[in-house]
């Protein structure tokens, strides 16, 4: 396979995941998919921020967020957002020392 096809599969793949996450599934909540998986819809916004950055692209959070979502965050959280509770809370502390805060060093 060359390299141009293999980008744009892996790019489609990518479209797919987040058309699972944002159109098909929004009712799996980020906490617990940060707590089973290790990451969630908020990591795939950083890390497409984190591509545009590299490639000279200025690109805040909240705009990345935007991107992903399709919307306003605060807009995803109203429509799609529960309250975590006490038990999500702790496991999601342990889930983001593991995959986020102890990979950003």
């Amino acid at each position: 396979m060359d390299e141009q096809t293999k980008l744009e599969i892996e790019a489609a793949a990518f479209r797919r995941l987040r058309q699972h996450l944002i159109e098909d599934r929004p009712d799996a909540q980020n906490i617990d998919m940060m707590n089973l998986a290790g990451f969630c819809r908020n990591c795939l916004s950083r890390w497409y921020q984190e591509a545009a950055n590299e490639r000279g692209i200025e690109m805040d959070k909240e705009q990345a967020r935007e991107v992903f979502y399709g919307m306003p965050m605060s807009e995803w959280k109203a429509r799609y957002q529960t309250e975590a509770t006490d038990a999500q809370k702790a496991a999601f502390e342990v889930a983001f020392k593991d995959n986020v805060t102890d990979k950003q060093g």
